[in-house]
């Protein structure tokens, strides 16, 4: 019987085939399926690790598993495959977008969003061993800073956060993502969250990098990411805030001609607000409890696996209950 929370017959097939084999005699690995609900109910419902039900076997076996895959890569691999098997050729699926051109040829447009989303870190997620060398701020006041954000954790306004960076897609689906201290702003990221995108194909070719287009909100509106985009070839849809706008009237001729700015496209930008939405149903997700980085790293990539299974995996159909106005209906007329 398949449980809240835990992979069903047809998930558990498209999977299971892309999990490490066993391997030499006494190097067995437990079952994977009873291990990877164990994974889900925790990343669902947030429980401490000691606290998981028994009937996902010993807790030290689940976290150890997950620990293990999300440091050497095994959650994103399965992730990848995922990607390449929905469509490798078009990774946006059926729902890219038909842009009709004055010659009245059509052509496929792959777009992707943008967004950032805080996750606020929980008192468990503190206290990780200190690596590498701290640096003294040039405050004073005693305060000690790490120079590149140590496990992705900082202070912000709403304690301590971590930031998640994330590209979906008009599917509402996770492509990519970067982690980074929860007081770190959002344009800084837009270029390394890009330069993350990689959908291989099936076969041979290079793996898809470039979209056609990029929608992000105000927050993202700089110089220095409208000319990366220029200088691939992407179009960008995003929002001027009105410093900005205010800015360039002023200088008059000197501040060129305002960036290109289609409001009907922008409005398909909720895709990424939905894939928050979609994600933040993870209580792992939403409230950071894991220590290390690459851990939490590895709880985002078990929530975006299962956003695509639950896309791409078709269940089969089930008879469905008669409703209520029909089953009164049948007992009137047999009262009859």
């Amino acid at each position: 019987m398949v449980r809240r929370h835990e992979l069903t017959d047809a998930q558990w097939q498209k999977i299971e085939a892309l999990l490490p084999a066993n391997g030499k005699p006494g190097g067995q690995w437990a079952d994977h399926r009873k291990v990877i609900n164990g994974v889900l109910f925790r990343a669902r419902t947030g429980v401490p690790w000691p606290d998981l039900p028994e009937r996902y076997g010993p807790w030290q076996t689940v976290y150890e598993r997950h620990r293990r895959w999300s440091a050497d890569g095994t959650w994103q691999q399965i992730l990848t495959e995922l990607q390449i098997e929905a469509d490798a050729a078009d990774p946006d699926g059926a729902l890219a977008k038909d842009v009709e051109k004055e010659d009245v040829r059509r052509r496929r447009e792959w777009a992707v969003n943008i967004d950032s989303t805080s996750c606020r870190a929980h008192q468990h997620a503190a206290g990780a061993r200190r690596r590498g060398r701290r640096v003294t701020s040039r405050k004073g006041g005693g305060s000690r800073v790490e120079a590149d954000g140590r496990e992705a954790l900082g202070r912000s306004r709403g304690g301590l956060t971590s930031k998640v960076h994330l590209l979906a897609d008009d599917r509402a689906r996770p492509l990519t993502w970067q982690t980074s201290p929860g007081q770190r702003g959002d344009s800084p990221m837009f270029i390394p969250v890009l330069e993350g995108l990689r959908i291989r194909r099936r076969g041979p070719g290079r793996p898809r990098s470039r979209p056609d287009r990029v929608r992000g909100d105000k927050a993202y509106s700089s110089h220095d990411n409208r000319a990366y985009l220029r200088r691939r070839g992407i179009t960008a849809t995003i929002a001027q805030p009105d410093d900005q706008q205010v800015k360039r009237r002023r200088k008059g001729r000197a501040g060129g001609r305002p960036p290109a700015f289609d409001k009907a496209q922008y409005r398909h930008r909720s895709a990424v607000e939905r894939c928050v939405s979609k994600w933040k149903q993870y209580r792992a997700v939403a409230s950071r409890y894991d220590k290390r980085d690459y851990i939490f790293n590895g709880t985002l990539a078990v929530a975006a696996i299962v956003i695509w299974l639950r896309d791409t995996v078709q269940e089969p159909s089930e008879t469905a209950w008669p409703s209520v106005r029909s089953r009164l209906k049948a007992a009137l007329i047999r009262a009859r």
